[in-house]
């Protein structure tokens, strides 16, 4: 598996004019050879060239990788740059992904004055963003995880109960059913507090009429999960309610237009076109969705700025909101894996409010 999605990502390099390519992402890396090393602050890289002489750049505190591909080993004192340099053929544009920090790509061109560099990180998300078949039943397999701690944290909220006591159960659940952990800081807002589309759980305390916002996900099989669903303490205000069933038929729109070869901005027009219509325009703040995979955030967007299509085996949420300052906030977000035909819905949760506490 792993040289074939090396040579995708040739492919996709081939494509853009490129001979060779540094990654340094430790999760691009991992994907590539399923070795997976956090470097910390020393030198991490997978050098990928078209003529198959591909490099993996090691300091020896990393753990041996077991990978055909050559390791080239290096100390905290050997000149790691000029190691590195010296595998990169002089003149032909290199890419460069994403993550590489200034610290080393700087010294690097410094060696090579006539080596263009070029962003390429592309030529690996491109590839990442179309999961396979395992991937899919991981993604799959996540959900469903993470549709048993909405349910079981819905379950759990009273009035009284703090915001940081609900993002505890929510930690302590995930680890109940084996994930290595969440895939983000559980977001947990109630009320006005939920205004905040990032609210940071605090001290605030639940009570009737509030609306609560949960937006969870676990990681399991190094993959991620995400969902938002939004609730109501013991009782709903009927102008929430309905901006509740308002963002949920935005959601559902948009989930509806999902298959091969839509254009992401066209998911985002029909979920944004819905709200905006109904006068909350300027309260939608955010793009309607992210990609998904080893990790929460992985590149590419459902967003008015993207025209790429949609492919099979892409992962990517679709959650709208409204937020009104210091009154209230509702989101309600799925995650959708695009098929030959149209998308699945990863999530089961209702999507409708309810009354809990």
């Amino acid at each position: 598996m792993p040289s074939e999605r090396i040579d995708r990502v040739l492919a996709a390099m081939r494509a853009r004019g490129l001979t060779q390519m540094i990654v340094s992402d430790p999760q691009s890396i991992d994907y590539l050879t399923g070795v997976y090393v956090e470097p910390f602050e020393r030198l991490f890289a997978l050098y990928l060239s078209a003529d198959g002489k591909h490099r993996f750049f090691l300091n020896r505190l990393f753990p041996a990788p077991r990978t055909p591909i050559e390791a080239v080993w290096f100390t905290d004192t050997n000149d790691s740059i000029g190691l590195l340099a010296a595998a990169v053929r002089p003149g032909e544009a290199l890419g460069i992904d994403k993550e590489w920090p200034a610290r080393f790509l700087l010294p690097l061109m410094e060696r090579l004055p006539g080596t263009p560099c070029r962003l390429a990180s592309g030529c690996v998300d491109g590839v990442r963003a179309c999961k396979d078949a395992a991937e899919q039943a991981l993604m799959r397999e996540n959900s469903a995880l993470n549709d048993e701690v909405m349910r079981r944290a819905a379950a759990y909220l009273k009035e009284g109960m703090t915001e940081e006591e609900g993002a505890a159960y929510i930690l302590e659940q995930y680890r109940a059913l084996g994930c290595e952990g969440p895939s983000f800081p559980p977001i947990v807002s109630f009320g006005a507090n939920a205004a905040d589309p990032h609210h940071m759980p605090d001290g605030t305390r639940l009570r009737a009429g509030d609306c609560i916002v949960l937006d969870i996900g676990g990681k399991k099989g190094g993959y991620c999960s995400d969902m938002t669903r939004t609730y109501f303490c013991k009782q709903a205000d009927p102008r929430h309610a309905a901006l509740h069933d308002l963002v949920r038929r935005a959601n559902e729109a948009a989930e509806a237009l999902v298959r091969p070869g839509v254009r992401l901005c066209d998911l985002d027009k029909a979920a944004r076109d819905l709200i905006a219509d109904a006068g909350y325009g300027a309260y939608f703040t955010h793009r309607l969705g992210h990609f998904i995979g080893r990790t929460d955030h992985e590149q590419g967007d459902v967003s008015s700025a993207n025209t790429a299509a949609a492919e099979p085996g892409m992962v990517f949420s679709i959650e709208p909101g409204i937020y009104l300052p210091g009154e209230f906030g509702v989101r309600v977000e799925d995650l959708v894996l695009v098929t030959q035909t149209g998308c699945e819905v990863l999530n089961q949760v209702d999507k409708h409010w309810a009354l809990l506490g």
